[in-house]
């Protein structure tokens, strides 16, 4: 069984370089958020407002140890927040998984998260040195469960093509 899980910072490339794996190795590519959304007819979004947070690390929790109790292959990209919550991050220290931390700098996660259209709750009404800030607590906080992750890949300054090229010898 092959269980590839991503994890890292918002903007750090998780769903690219996740479909990039999942195209070279014809190994499914699954999104943790979606698999939560399709279970409860909710998006995340909504499950944090009419639920709150608590609610939703719970349902994110149960629903990685189910995918991983499960025997099938997979590629899987966990929220941001993911490995911070819950004990997840000894999820990705199982035998049976090969985790990948992909780190990124603070102004490259800046310069991405500034490039998307997507919307970023978390980050939306933030610019400039506000943004930087934040960026750096949030990933200064998160760092210590990201590194709990097998293998770390630096993503700056590197096409998308050639870090999933490094996972792919990892597996």
């Amino acid at each position: 069984m092959i269980k590839v899980i991503l994890c890292g910072y918002m903007a750090s490339g998780k769903t690219t370089i996740a479909g990039l794996l999942s195209e070279a190795s014809q190994i499914p590519y699954l999104d943790l958020d979606e698999v939560i959304e399709k279970q409860t007819g909710k998006t995340v979004a909504q499950i944090f407002e009419q639920d709150g947070e608590i609610k939703f690390r719970k349902l994110e929790h149960d629903t990685l140890k189910g995918l991983l109790a499960v025997n099938d292959n997979f590629i899987l990209g966990l929220g941001g927040g993911t490995p911070c919550y819950a004990n997840n991050h000894e999820m990705l220290q199982r035998d049976d998984v090969v985790s990948v931390y992909l780190k990124t700098g603070i102004q490259e996660l800046i310069r991405r998260i500034n490039a998307q259209d997507k919307l970023r709750p978390l980050v939306n009404n933030l610019h400039g040195a506000e943004m930087e800030e934040f960026v750096a607590t949030h990933l200064f906080e998160r760092s210590y469960y990201y590194h709990k992750a097998k293998h770390v890949v630096v993503t700056d300054n590197k096409a998308p093509e050639l870090v999933a090229t490094e996972i792919m010898s990892l597996f």
